[in-house]
């Protein structure tokens, strides 16, 4: 908003002519998210408090030890993800250029998965059904909002030439035309990403920490992906408008840290499904937006390999009846392992650099 407001008004003063630079707003934006919920942190948390908008921690035989040591929890606020997406949304409306496709494309995508989120945490917490939505119902809006995706930019003129072509890491000029499969793709990639996201939202500050590693570099991407010298450079692919998405990713980073300023152990409040429903689908939408998909294995390894664990865990139990893990997702094994939950999180943020580090290298070893 702020572009169009001032960056016409850059032959009355020069300085107006900042807003022309993606570098700039997506700075800002980033800073402003994190200010904000920083400054709004507290309130919010305060109001959910006195709403008993508590977490309730999973208890029974298997989970006893994972209650004694997650049992102090209990009660501290979640839905804390409404803190990101105000975030996120009011940064973006201020410093995006908001009638860019990709922009609109992904603020649509964040807000349909947050709503998903709100309505499952808020069945949970009002006791209308201890386990929330059903896993069916949850699956079946992002199903919806894969295929519609899918749909939208394959047939969109401006979209329609590259949406089907699938493009590898670390190949040049590597592409496989898929066609309308493109579309099923879009959906497994939204879906994956949305739950592998919140598979890895069960430690303290470990997936919103996560999230804001990613989402950094999915800004960058984002940035070098609408920049045509640097695509040009980086032989990737060139799409005109996707550079806005680095100010949604920065904002999405921004407001991920000031987050994390609560969240970090011992929390003082939980994003629940609302925050890891909409940041998943965030991270994924960015990736299918910028034709990227296949980044995401590297740039979100953390989160992969937590869904992989669930996975294999499942499989294992059911064909051999015997746990590969302790517990899974992952990071419960090595809790049951009795590593500190502070030691868990900080080596994952370690892993979650490293990964993005390697995705971003990929870009010049194409």
């Amino acid at each position: 908003m702020l572009y169009y407001i001032f960056f016409p008004l850059r032959d009355i003063w020069f300085g107006f002519n900042v807003f022309k630079y993606i570098t700039f707003r997506a700075a800002m934006a980033a800073i402003f998210a994190f200010l904000f919920t920083l400054i709004f942190g507290k309130p919010i948390i305060a109001k959910l408090k006195s709403m008993k908008v508590g977490e309730r921690i999973r208890s029974g035989e298997y989970y006893e030890d994972l209650h004694k040591r997650h049992g102090s929890k209990e009660g501290t606020p979640t839905m804390g993800g409404l803190i990101i997406l105000i975030a996120i949304m009011l940064s973006t409306l201020l410093w995006s250029r908001v009638g860019t496709l990709q922009v609109q494309v992904i603020v649509i995508s964040t807000l349909w998965l947050g709503l998903i989120g709100f309505i499952d945490d808020w069945i949970k917490l009002k006791q209308i059904g201890r386990r929330g939505l059903p896993g069916r119902v949850k699956l079946a809006g992002q199903i919806i909002l894969g295929l519609a995706i899918g749909l939208y930019l394959f047939y969109n003129p401006e979209t329609g030439s590259y949406a089907g072509h699938l493009r590898l890491p670390f190949f040049k000029d590597a592409v496989w035309e898929i066609g309308i499969f493109s579309v099923l793709f879009t959906i497994l990639v939204l879906v994956g990403t949305t739950n592998a996201v919140n598979l890895t939202d069960g430690l303290d500050g470990l997936a919103i920490g996560c999230l804001g590693i990613a989402a950094l570099a999915f800004a960058v991407l984002a940035y070098v992906s609408g920049h045509l010298q640097f695509a040009g450079y980086l032989q990737i692919l060139y799409i005109p408008g996707s550079g806005e998405l680095a100010v949604f990713c920065s904002a999405l980073a921004g407001a991920a840290l000031g987050f994390l300023w609560f969240n970090a152990y011992p929390a003082e409040i939980f994003m629940g499904d609302t925050g890891a429903l909409a940041c998943g689908g965030a991270i994924g939408t960015a990736a299918i937006l910028i034709k990227k998909e296949l980044f995401l294995v590297l740039i979100g390894g953390v989160f992969i390999v937590e869904a992989l664990s669930v996975i294999i865990q499942v499989l294992s139990f059911k064909m051999t009846g015997r746990r590969v893990f302790k517990m899974a997702p992952i990071h419960h094994h090595f809790e049951m392992k009795k590593i500190p939950e502070s030691k868990i999180t900080v080596r994952f943020w370690i892993c979650a650099i490293i990964c993005a580090l390697i995705g971003l290298g990929a870009l010049k070893l194409q």
